[in-house]
């Protein structure tokens, strides 16, 4: 159901709120060089220091510049349940085309309490539902047993962004739940082998700042141009590791700030980069001539 290249869009902000005119022009820039969906609100999107009226409006605007010609899948994810029935609603009556949703985290809760978690989200809407499974950062993964499960019994939760780095695992559910359910790469690093075995596409960092290269090697691979896509992954991976040589979103935000694509600024308790870090970030920008 969605393949290809999908941005992980960072969120623009002025000194007083979201930036709503850069949003939208970040937003034309990637449909532009081929980008075939957008996260708005996801964690590179800074959502856990958004408002709720700052999150619901920058859905609300991406379906408005998006005007349906790529796919929008809405960050709706949380660690409280009934905040993400909430978001995910509201993403639905806001016309996105799916929701992404998180594992909760910090509650570190069993299978079962993840199962009912999703079920309750997915019940509460009929748009498309991809779950987002990153332990390390949610503290529990999301076992394939539990993700086939849901993959049966919630008809609309149709694929799994999968960002545990475990290939055995990304393996795993792709066999079992079968062609239908969309498996999408969490990490660029990883995108060519989690293709390799089946998934359909990226949900790329690196697209915020190079949105045709990433969408040119992944769709190289859905030709079946493996060769070729492995020839362009190459070449981009020495800037892969400098977008997360901090904690992502600072290098990807800062690394906008530094090609003038939008403001650098970052909420708290995100900051700056240390100086020898965001050294490192520029000279891997220059070598790529992004500045």
């Amino acid at each position: 159901m969605f393949k290809g290249s999908i941005v992980a869009l960072v969120t623009p902000f002025t000194d007083h709120g979201v930036d709503e005119w850069k949003l939208a022009e970040l937003i034309e820039r990637q449909i532009v060089n081929g980008t075939k969906g957008i996260v708005p609100c996801g964690t590179t999107g800074e959502s856990p220091t958004l408002s709720h009226e700052e999150h619901d409006k920058v859905i609300e605007i991406t379906v408005d510049v998006v005007r349906r010609r790529i796919p929008v899948i809405a960050g709706t994810g949380s660690n409280s349940t009934a905040e993400a029935v909430r978001l995910t609603r509201h993403a639905e009556e806001s016309g996105a085309d799916a929701a992404l949703v998180v594992t909760p985290y910090y509650n570190k809760p069993t299978q079962q309490g993840l199962y009912l978690h999703f079920k309750a989200v997915a019940d509460s809407v009929k748009i498309p539902i991809i779950l987002y499974n990153i332990e390390g950062r949610c503290a529990r993964n999301i076992e394939t047993e539990t993700v086939c499960r849901l993959a049966k019994d919630c008809k609309n939760i149709v694929g799994v962004k999968e960002a545990s780095g475990n290939l055995d695992q990304a393996r795993a559910v792709k066999e079992a739940c079968g062609k239908k359910f969309d498996l999408l790469s969490g990490d660029d690093a990883l995108t060519i082998p989690m293709m390799k075995l089946g998934g359909a596409g990226v949900i790329s960092v690196l697209a915020n700042i190079m949105p045709k290269e990433v969408s040119e090697v992944v769709e190289l691979m859905l030709k079946g141009k493996v060769k070729e896509a492995e020839a362009k992954q190459a070449k981009l991976q020495a800037i892969i590791k400098a977008m997360f040589i901090e904690t992502n979103p600072i290098p990807v935000k800062t690394a906008c700030g530094l090609m003038g694509v939008c403001s650098p600024k970052l909420r708290l308790p995100l900051c700056e980069m240390l100086p020898e870090n965001l050294a490192k970030l520029k000279k891997s920008l220059k070598e790529y001539q992004l500045i």
